[in-house]
This record gives C-alpha cells, structure tokens and sequence, in this order.
C-alpha cells in the first residue's frame, strides 16, 4: 500500500515539473543519485522495518517542506497545493507509525 502510494506521488511530482516546463527524472539510476534515503536492505524484523519507514517519512516530509518554502517564494500555488497534501497525509502516517512504536 504505502509502495503505490509512493509511486502515484512521484508520478504526480513529475507531471508537475513536466508541467512547468522542466524534465523530471526519470529512470531509476536517477532516482538513487539523487534520493536522500537509504535503501533499507536485509530487514527482516518488523520493528525494524516499521522504524526504518518512520525515519523515511520524516526525511521526506522535511525535503517536502523545504520545497513548500521554495514553491512558496515562487508562488507556485500548485505545486504548494500538492505538497501541503502530501504533508499532511504523511504526518499523520509519522504520528501512526510512532503510536505503534511507543505501545511496543
């Protein structure tokens, strides 16, 4: 589930640079260059794997917020629109993830 999600928000971020005229990335030899989270490899442990998605969600939204800030001094209302969206969904996936965490 969070795995389609994902995919359908780097779809929607591409179309949005697609949109204002730029070429998003678009292969995944990219995406890795580029990417600000580790690759989470050998996890077999479901703490460990849930505690490896709150890090990833809490470094993607303070990426998201930093280019809310930047689409903000540009006034981009849609790419501010669709990351305010996105925050705000992933914030509330961060407080679930770190409820389960602290009941364990």
């Amino acid at each position: 589930e969070l795995y389609n999600d994902l995919l359908l928000k780097v779809d929607e971020v591409a179309e949005r640079i697609l949109t204002l005229g730029h070429s998003p990335n678009h292969n995944y030899s990219d995406y890795k260059k580029t990417s600000k989270i580790a690759e989470s490899t050998k996890v077999s442990d479901g703490i460990t794997a849930v505690k490896e998605i709150l890090n990833s969600f809490q470094t993607v939204i303070l990426l998201q917020r930093e280019l809310l800030s930047l689409s903000d001094e540009a006034g981009d209302e849609g790419t501010n629109a669709l990351m305010s969206d996105y925050i705000r969904m992933q914030e509330k996936l961060v407080w679930m993830y770190s409820a389960f965490l602290n009941k364990q």
